[in-house]
């Protein structure tokens, strides 16, 4: 079984002596979808990375319903979508700063372009090599943003 998986539950444990009823409804939630994850198509265990690209999906959809939400004037309910994420951000690892993910994309450029001029044309290219070299510890659409930035500059 799943260390990270061992840890939500544990932590949902946690939550529910703690009466933490954000960190309980959020945990129950992850804990659902890795269960549906597990059992969808072929049943088969979740690996650790596999939990991680998981809760950073669910983290993109509380971002995003909580941006749906705020552009319609429920506040109430966009600052309880960003709680949640908050709570699944706790089992993601570090994500990179700024000068951090510079240097990733720069050297990933550098790798696939190889002699040949940096250009758009490349971008599904740097964009697979970097996501390979980042891993969960930065957000795709930040990533996208950085390439493009390196590519058109």
């Amino acid at each position: 079984m799943s260390e990270l998986k061992n840890t939500v539950r544990a932590d949902l444990k946690a939550a529910m002596k703690a009466k933490d009823e954000t960190g309980k409804k959020a945990l129950r939630m992850l804990l659902s979808a890795i269960q549906t994850e597990e059992v969808s198509g072929e049943k088969h265990e979740l690996t650790d990375e596999d939990v991680l690209r998981l809760i950073a999906r669910e983290i993109k959809k509380r971002n995003e319903s909580a941006e749906v939400y705020a552009a319609n004037g429920r506040e109430e309910l966009a600052q309880a979508e960003l709680a949640e994420a908050e709570v699944f951000a706790r089992y993601q690892p570090a994500q990179l700063d700024d000068a951090e993910l510079d240097t990733l994309v720069a050297d990933t450029v550098a790798a696939v372009a190889g002699d040949e001029t940096p250009s758009m044309k490349m971008m599904g290219q740097v964009m697979k090599a970097a996501a390979a070299k980042a891993g969960p510890t930065v957000d795709g659409k930040r990533l996208s943003a950085a390439v493009k930035a390196h590519l058109a500059g």
